[in-house]
């Protein structure tokens, strides 16, 4: 061995020999009840800290504060506290029994009715200690006698209680043992007393009991070590009796020393309150023992202690703060009784045994199942995120940094949560391009969930386009599209929830378009319009709706007009006039020339458009084919109507008005504008909006002198005219109103279709 081996053996041992040293320290300390170098007894009572006698050889106090300062009589071996003698003192519960004097008052009879009496007896006056209220009894003894104890606070009288009795000479009902208020009386005392002392008193009535009564006694006992006897109405023999006091240290709460850094509880110790409200006392936990004011409590051992709840000591476990029961090798069942232990039966072992066994394998295999589908499912997500463009959509949204904030890509789950599975309960609208949903998002937010068709991988790259397109769409007379999910098998829309339904519904729906008068049909197709016009000439790419319906147009809660459903739309490119696509739309609304040549263009939104206005004029649906051959489609209805001069006897009942006249022809022409059969004949929707707007803004008084204007507009407008008949409003309406009935609607023939091109 080495220079360097012998010198780490060497230091091993030192530090062996340190330790074992300071172990051997700790085990004293710890079987310490008092500081070092003071007096640990007086006679037979133990004098444990916080009290103490005196000081140490160095001038250490040997008692924490100045309550705790005993003295002790080395000739008697006699511990006194002032001058009350101290006969125990208990750390644990902490309390203190100490011999307190009997107070009592005596009769003389050299001085006839002038009773002689002893002094009040003081008990114990520091705020350190308390008289116990539960191991303490009051008690007075003697005929004739009362008794009060008085307890004090800053030298004033706090509260009293106390006894009386009274006997008037009968003598035959005072019974040894018997303190029941005959001869002697007891009372609970109140808890919370300090600073007390007894006094004793009689009502003078002597002369008629001295032959055994001339004393009246009270003072403060233990519970249990006081019997009462007839002969102590004669003489009490005993001076003193011993009284159990509740002392704490210090003024403060536990939670205020604590704070402070004046408490004085050691390690594996509780701090609890005074139950007089004057400082604390210190207890080891359950499990410990020693004196928590001097060292941390110490671990009993219950098993060699005697302090367990076990069979036998061989049946004990001891752990640190409490201990076990267990059996011997080989045994099984419960330790704490000797019959208790039996041998071990295996099958329940064994039936655990593979019951655990399958279990575990059960779990193992379903676990393992979970994952499979759990990767799956994800798997199966990512499928359907790039198959619906998801990549392409996070490519345009990080190329256009405006985009990423005003679209949100919600997940899967978001939405399934948001409209309850999509519950059928809470479907609000079904149309050719998918079916909408009513959600509630986590943020409370209502929105429309549009659960689109299934998307051609072909349109992918047009569709994805669409979305981003749309989200920069700020008008408010658009629904705004705050976002979509790529996660499901057919893409998910999330638009701002629009309240009141649809236009068609007020238009058709004889309970609603009783309130849905002149002035809301013009302003609604005005808003209408302006969003159209805002598609088609203002938005970064134009675009074209495809399909302008009644059912489309939505009306929020102050009823202004919402265009939704882009589903058909399509964009135009800024050097496109026309656009060769399969025909797509709804009957009765559809552009015929569309129809025929299968060529998109910004006048086949005018032509729907100008449906919708019909609509609004007549309130008739485009298509009506339990009708008369004339009034099967809309259009060619209210053509023939302004042709004929029958226009007033085609409008809904309850629109028309004096006032309002004029707007009437005027929006009936404009319509008849946007009907006609030739694209190109049509005007743009930006005239269309610009004619609507300055109809709203037109003055009443217009309508008289532009009568003969109006009849030539109507004239040139129209591709079927007659000069042998004009057109009169006055006439008309009156055979409007006379003539015409309007049943409900029986049946709406609205059919989506999808023509090849050029058929």
């Amino acid at each position: 061995m080495g220079v360097k081996g012998m010198l780490f053996v060497i230091v091993a041992l030192v530090l062996v020999e340190v330790e074992v040293e300071v172990v051997a320290i700790d085990d004293i300390d710890s079987t310490q009840i008092a500081l070092h170098g003071c007096q640990r007894n007086c006679g037979d009572v133990q004098i444990p800290y916080p009290f103490g006698i005196g000081k140490t050889e160095n001038g250490t106090t040997c008692f924490l504060d100045k309550p705790f300062n005993l003295t002790c009589n080395s000739s008697s071996s006699s511990l006194t506290s002032g001058n009350v003698q101290v006969i125990n003192i208990n750390i644990s519960q902490g309390q203190a029994d100490m011999l307190i004097f009997v107070s009592k008052y005596c009769y003389n009879s050299s001085y006839g009715n002038n009773a002689v009496s002893s002094q009040p007896s003081g008990l114990i006056s520091s705020s350190s200690f308390t008289i116990s209220s539960k191991d303490n009894k009051f008690i007075s003894v003697g005929c004739d006698t009362y008794g009060y104890l008085n307890s004090f606070y800053n030298n004033n009288a706090g509260y009293s209680t106390g006894c009386l009795t009274r006997c008037y000479g009968n003598t035959k009902e005072i019974k040894d043992g018997d303190c029941s208020g005959i001869g002697c009386c007891e009372v609970d005392i109140p808890p919370k007393m300090r600073s007390v002392s007894t006094q004793a008193g009689t009502f003078f009535n002597f002369q008629d009991s001295l032959v055994f009564n001339n004393c009246s006694y009270s003072f403060v006992v233990k519970n249990g070590n006081y019997t009462f006897k007839k002969a102590h109405l004669g003489k009490l023999l005993h001076e003193t009796f011993p009284v159990v006091f509740n002392w704490s240290v210090g003024n403060e709460t536990c939670k205020e020393s604590q704070n402070r850094g004046t408490n004085i509880c050691k390690g594996n110790s509780i701090c609890m309150d005074a139950e007089s409200g004057y400082g604390y006392r210190c207890q080891c936990q359950k499990g410990f023992e020693g004196n928590p004011y001097l060292h941390n409590c110490t671990d009993i051992d219950e098993c060699e202690t005697g302090q367990h709840s076990c069979a036998s000591k061989h049946n004990c476990r001891n752990e640190i703060g409490f201990h076990g029961c267990f059996c011997p090798n080989g045994q099984s069942g419960n330790g704490s009784t000797i019959e208790g232990c039996h041998k071990k039966n295996l099958l329940p072992q064994i039936v655990i045994g593979a019951s655990a066994g399958f279990i575990a394998i059960f779990v193992g295999t379903s676990l393992l199942y979970l994952t499979h589908q759990k990767r799956k499912f994800i798997k199966l997500k990512e499928k359907f995120f790039k198959q619906n463009g998801g990549l392409l959509l996070l490519q345009q949204l990080s190329s256009r940094e405006e985009s990423s904030h005003t679209i949100q890509i919600f997940t899967a789950k978001e939405l399934k949560k948001a409209t309850n599975n999509y519950d059928e309960n809470l479907i609000i609208g079904r149309g050719g391009f998918g079916t909408v949903f009513k959600g509630v998002l986590e943020n409370n937010t209502i929105v429309a969930i549009k659960k689109s068709r299934i998307v051609d991988a072909d349109q992918v790259d047009q569709f994805i386009h669409e979305v981003i397109v749309l989200s920069q769409v700020n008008h408010r007379n658009v629904v705004k599209l705050l976002g979509c999910c790529l996660e499901t098998e057919v893409p998910l829309l999330v638009y701002e929830f629009v309240r009141n339904g649809t236009l068609f519904d007020f238009i058709h729906n004889e309970n609603k378009r009783n309130h849905f008068n002149w002035e809301n049909r013009l302003r609604i197709a005005t808003e209408t319009v302006g969003a159209l016009s805002y598609l088609h000439s203002s938005a970064s790419i134009p675009i074209v709706h495809r399909d302008v319906k009644s059912t489309n147009i939505l009306l929020d809660e102050d009823y202004t007009a919402k265009v939704s459903d882009f589903g058909a739309s399509k964009f135009v490119p800024l050097n496109q006039n026309t656009l060769a696509t399969v025909v797509q739309g709804t009957f009765g609304y559809l552009d015929p020339e569309y129809m025929q040549t299968c060529q998109l263009t910004e006048k086949s939104d005018v032509y729907s458009f100008g449906v919708v206005l019909a609509e609004l004029l007549t309130g008739k649906k485009p298509l009506m084919f339990e009708k008369s051959e004339e009034k099967t489609n809309l259009a060619m209805y209210l053509t023939s109507c302004l042709e004929e001069d029958r226009l007033f006897e085609a409008l809904q009942v309850g629109i028309l008005n004096e006032e309002n006249k004029q707007e009437i022809v005027e929006v009936a022409i404009v319509a008849a504008k946007c009907l006609r059969l030739k694209g190109e004949e049509r005007p743009s929707m930006k005239e269309v909006a610009m004619e609507l707007e300055g109809i709203r803004l037109m003055s009443k008084s217009h309508w008289v002198n532009n009568a003969d204007k109006n009849f030539e507009e109507i004239q040139h407008l129209l591709p079927v005219s007659s000069s042998s008949e004009k057109y009169e409003h006055g006439d008309s309406s009156s055979g409007s109103h006379q003539n015409t009935k309007y049943d409900s609607i029986i049946r709406d023939q609205e059919v989506l279709i999808a023509l090849p091109s050029g058929r």
